[in-house]
């Protein structure tokens, strides 16, 4: 593939916390090189307004490497960009052309409350994961593998709904900022698992309240979170979850 390089303009959403005011600043890059990731092109950028005595753009990350999630921007529109099942870490800037304007924003999302600029709180996440995504074990030494027979089809549903990186793609994706896919695919991660059985009743009621509780809107299946998710977690956990709901709050005791 050719490298070249390219000039471009980023409006960038800047704001100072969650109690002030935000807007859109624009700033020209030069010499960006279509290798780059795009938030090593951010790097740059803020290299460029470091050694200018500005205030550098704050935007969250960590692995870079596709796995945890944290790199949350809004893309032109689009959670991590352009790129299908990617996340802004692993998108390139080969994906824009020379004198492209991009436009970069936070999650928006009353549940993410931004910190700083490009950065949002989805300590909400880790509290519904808190309200039920736990197993119970019994003590002593874990069972052989092969006490514990679960069908492929089961199996491989589970390992489907985990690969989930919690980033709130799905969230910032919806139009009602719902967070119902990303809690069906924790509650389908154990759900389908023997080791889940224990509270499997409890987890999703627990679950889907704080959910409710923390301000995520309601799913009108408009499929835009399974769309724009990074994982390709699928849709099809939301009906899951749906009839592990009914079911457990049917028989409840």
């Amino acid at each position: 593939m050719q490298h070249y390089t390219m000039n471009l303009t980023l409006k960038v959403w800047r704001q100072k916390n969650a109690n002030t005011p935000g807007d859109f600043q624009t700033y020209n890059v030069e010499n960006i090189s279509s290798e780059m990731s795009f938030l090593e092109m951010f790097d740059v950028l803020n290299e460029r307004l470091i050694e200018e005595g500005k205030e550098p753009i704050a935007f969250d990350h960590d692995c870079r490497e596709g796995i945890c999630g944290m790199c949350s921007m809004v893309i032109d529109g689009k959670p991590h960009g352009p790129w299908a099942q990617n996340t802004t870490c692993q998108l390139h800037m080969r994906a824009f052309k020379d004198g492209d304007t991009i436009v970069v924003e936070p999650w928006r999302a009353k549940a993410f409350p931004v910190i700083k600029d490009l950065v949002v709180d989805r300590t909400s996440f880790d509290r519904i994961i808190q309200a039920g995504g736990y197993i119970s074990v019994n003590t002593g030494n874990a069972q052989d593998a092969n006490n514990l027979p679960i069908e492929k089809k089961a199996a491989d549903e589970a390992f489907a709904a985990a690969a989930c990186i919690g980033c709130g793609a799905c969230v910032a994706a919806c139009k009602n900022s719902s967070a119902l896919l990303f809690t069906s695919a924790k509650v389908a991660q154990l759900s389908l698992l023997p080791q889940g059985a224990p509270e499997r009743k409890t987890r999703v009621v627990d679950m889907v309240a704080q959910m409710e509780k923390e301000g995520f809107g309601a799913c009108t299946s408009t499929g835009a979170c399974e769309a724009t998710c990074p994982k390709g977690i699928s849709i099809t956990n939301i009906a899951r979850l749906n009839k592990e709901y009914l079911w457990a709050t049917l028989t409840a005791e």
